[in-house]
């Protein structure tokens, strides 16, 4: 697919662009097959430039793709064109990186509040790799090792409070390694019981750490967990 994304990056800013007092998409006839499917595209993509926060002057980029697709002479040979599409991937890929890196602090420092706070309250203890957690319902079940298949129930919710992940709201436990999961799951996992449910506080460093985890867990984002251990297989 990234093989074709130049491409569909032209497609999608023809759908897009608009000059004051001419005509909008909004007078364009999605007639056929062929234009739903570039309609399509364009929005697709145009959704992609927006969070990714990238900047062209549309008028240009459409003159750059109706000239190149009607095989007239271009301002830029292909040795340049592919200059300038190397320096902007890199001044994009630099862009991210430094979007990431002030997520990461910030929700570094925010995890870091929370836990300063947390772990003054009752009940909740701290172990040396900075887990937190909170005994909700004890039992005197066994406890897995790192090499064990565990079934648990969980709920996982950010600072917020949001919901991420839930096996509750499924209605079906999960089943995994030990070993399989985020740091924070393995040490507090070995540290439960059978028939036990705590509240598990997890630093970012031991939970998805600096990659984070899809667009809802951000990088070096602190997780709180309601789990409870059903089952050692």
């Amino acid at each position: 697919m990234k093989r074709f994304l130049p491409l569909l990056l032209l497609i999608a800013f023809i759908g897009c662009s608009k000059n004051e007092g001419s005509a909008s998409i909004g007078d364009v006839a999605i007639e056929t097959h062929i234009d739903s499917i570039s309609y399509s595209i364009g929005m697709d993509i145009a959704t992609s430039f927006t969070q990714q926060s990238v900047d062209v002057n549309p008028e240009v980029f459409v003159q750059g793709f109706t000239t190149k697709y009607k095989g007239d002479s271009t301002l830029f040979n292909e040795e340049e064109m592919r200059a300038v599409l190397t320096s902007f991937r890199n001044e994009l890929r630099q862009k991210q990186q430094d979007v990431s890196k002030m997520k990461s602090e910030n929700n570094k420092k925010a995890g870091d509040e929370f836990l300063v706070e947390n772990g003054q309250k009752d009940g909740v203890v701290e172990t040396e790799s900075g887990l937190q957690y909170k005994v909700l319902t004890s039992a005197d079940g066994p406890s897995p090792v790192v090499s064990d298949k565990v079934t648990v129930h969980y709920t996982g919710r950010l600072l917020d409070g949001s919901v991420f992940d839930s096996s509750v709201e499924r209605g079906e436990p999960a089943s995994f390694r030990v070993d399989g999961v985020i740091k924070g799951w393995t040490e507090a996992l070995q540290l439960m019981r059978v028939g036990e449910k705590w509240e598990l506080y997890i630093p970012g460093h031991i939970a998805y750490a600096e990659r984070g985890s899809g667009g809802k867990i951000g990088p070096n984002q602190l997780l709180i967990f309601e789990v409870e251990l059903l089952g050692i297989e």
